[in-house]
Order: C-alpha cells, then sequence, then structure tokens
C-alpha cells in the first residue's frame, strides 16, 4: 500500500531504527533470504530472476541497476528490526503521533459560514485513538482515502474543535491535495 500517509508512517518507523541496514547488495541480499527463505521469493519480492539473487549473493554482481537497488534496499528496511518498529508502534499508540502538513482542508459547517477548502500548514498531535485507528487501517491494508478520513478526523477534533471547546458546529473535515505531509513518534 503506498499514498503519502502510508509513506509517512513507513518514514517515521525507519527513523525509530537502533541500527542501519546492511550496506552491500550482497549483505542486503542475505539478509532477504533469511527473512523470506528462498531464492525464488527474494526473486519474487525485488522483481530479478533467481538467477540474479544467486549471483548477488555470491557477490560475482555487485552493481544492479539503480531500479533494482531501490527496490533490494525497500525490501530491507520494511523488513528491518521488527521488534523495534513493534515497540516503537505501541509507545506511539499510547502517547499520540505528531503530524506536521500543508494540505488543502475543506469541511462541512452551519449556514452562513464558509465551507471553502484552503492550504494550511499545520502541526498537531493526533489522541491515542486516532493514532490506534491510523496504524490498525495500515496494518489491514486500508486505502489512502481511509488514511486521510482518519487523519481529518484527528485533526477536526484536535485542530479545529480544539477537543470540543469551539466550532461544535463543525461536522466533516476533508484533507487533499497534500503538499508534504511528516509524522513523527
Amino acid at each position: 500500500m503506498s499514498g503519502e500517509i502510508a509513506d509517512a508512517l513507513e518514514r517515521a518507523a525507519q527513523k525509530q531504527f537502533t541500527q542501519d541496514p546492511p550496506k552491500t547488495i550482497q549483505a542486503r541480499i542475505n539478509y532477504l533470504m533469511r527473512q523470506l527463505g528462498t531464492t525464488k521469493a527474494v526473486a519474487a519480492e525485488i522483481g530479478v530472476t533467481p538467477d540474479s539473487v544467486n549471483r548477488y549473493r555470491r557477490g560475482t554482481r555487485r552493481n544492479p541497476p539503480a531500479d533494482i537497488a531501490a527496490r533490494i534496499d525497500a525490501a530491507v528496511r520494511a523488513r528491518w528490526q521488527p521488534g523495534v518498529r513493534r515497540r516503537a508502534r505501541k509507545q506511539a499508540i499510547a502517547r499520540g503521533v505528531t503530524i506536521e502538513t500543508r494540505a488543502r482542508f475543506g469541511y462541512k459547517a452551519a449556514a452562513r459560514t464558509t465551507d471553502d477548502g484552503r492550504f494550511r500548514r499545520l502541526t498537531v498531535k493526533l489522541s491515542a485513538d486516532h493514532t490506534r485507528r491510523l496504524f490498525e487501517a495500515r496494518e489491514k491494508g486500508g486505502t489512502d482515502q481511509l488514511l486521510r478520513d482518519i487523519v481529518a478526523e484527528g485533526f477536526k477534533e484536535t485542530y479545529f474543535q480544539d477537543n470540543g471547546a469551539r466550532a461544535v458546529g463543525l461536522s466533516d473535515v476533508y484533507l487533499t491535495n497534500i503538499d508534504y505531509l511528516d509524522i513523527e513518534y
């Protein structure tokens, strides 16, 4: 699954690493072999033939094309330090995540107010409940739109309504046209 929010969650998870992933192609392929088990599985994951995987593994081929090197790196990073990822996720769910974004926010509100979307640059700490829902939706393969809806709801309650202190008539907030989005936990 890919999208701005899913990518930001992955970048935030990678910031939690306590060690760098393997650097050489041979070490990366060997790590993938340990994780996936077979040459065929590694080949399918990175989009090459099993013979190419064996060449990278033995070190007879050391410089893959840039797109294949990027796929190898992404596959390694996606599986690197699962225990660290689990701990960081658990702590993030307990405390909430901070989202910094510049995006267009639109909303539905009471009569005689404007609901025209406009770009805003916001940094908001989501509640633990919204953070939990965000991680669960991502794990279950939720669409980018579902992740956007969860983030928009969190922004609505935390930023626009100030946890019930204002803008009570605000019913829906929409998050569109994301310029950038960064998540920290």
